[in-house]
C-alpha cells in the first residue's frame, strides 16, 4: 500500500491511485485506519473512516465499469476528508430514506447520516470524472 504524501499549510495528505478489487477492501480498511490513527483519530473516527472507505470503493466496484480510481485522505486540524475519485460521470443518487427491504442501496445513505459532511461532484480536466467524499472529526467533541 504505497502512497504519495503531500503536506501544505499544516494539511496532511495521503493519496493512492488503485484498482478497486473486492479482495483488497480489507487491506484498504486497515491502511486508512493506520493513517488516521497516526493523525490522532478517536476510535469512532477510525471506524467511520474504515466504513466509509469500504462503501466508496464498493460503489466503484458495483457502479463503475473502469475500476481504476484514487483514494485520498486529507487532514487539516481535527478534520479528515476522505475522497474517492473515479472514471464515471454518473453521480450517486441517495434518497431521503433507504428501502430497508432492498438487497442494497443503504450504504451511502448511512454514510451521509453518520459523517459530518458528504457529497459528490463532477470533475473537469482530469483523468477522473467524479469525486465522492465525506468528512468527519478526528477527535470526539
Amino acid at each position: 500500500m504505497r502512497s504519495s504524501v503531500r503536506a501544505t499549510y499544516g494539511q496532511r495528505v495521503r493519496e493512492w491511485p488503485l484498482l478497486a478489487r473486492a479482495d483488497e477492501l480489507e487491506l484498504w480498511r486497515r491502511g486508512v485506519a493506520g493513517v488516521v490513527r497516526g493523525w490522532g483519530a478517536s476510535p469512532s473516527a477510525v471506524e467511520l473512516v474504515r466504513l466509509g472507505v469500504t462503501e466508496l470503493l464498493s460503489n466503484v466496484l458495483r457502479h463503475v465499469d473502469d475500476h481504476a480510481c484514487c483514494l485520498v485522505l486529507s487532514a487539516l486540524g481535527d478534520t479528515v476528508l476522505v475522497q474517492v475519485l473515479d472514471r464515471s460521470a454518473v453521480l450517486p443518487e441517495i434518497g431521503e430514506a433507504p428501502d430497508w427491504e432492498a438487497q442494497s442501496g443503504r450504504g451511502l445513505w448511512m454514510l451521509r447520516e453518520m459523517a459530518d459532511g458528504f457529497g459528490s461532484e463532477l470533475l473537469d480536466g482530469t483523468t477522473y470524472k467524479k469525486v465522492v467524499w465525506f468528512r468527519c472529526n478526528l477527535v470526539e467533541r
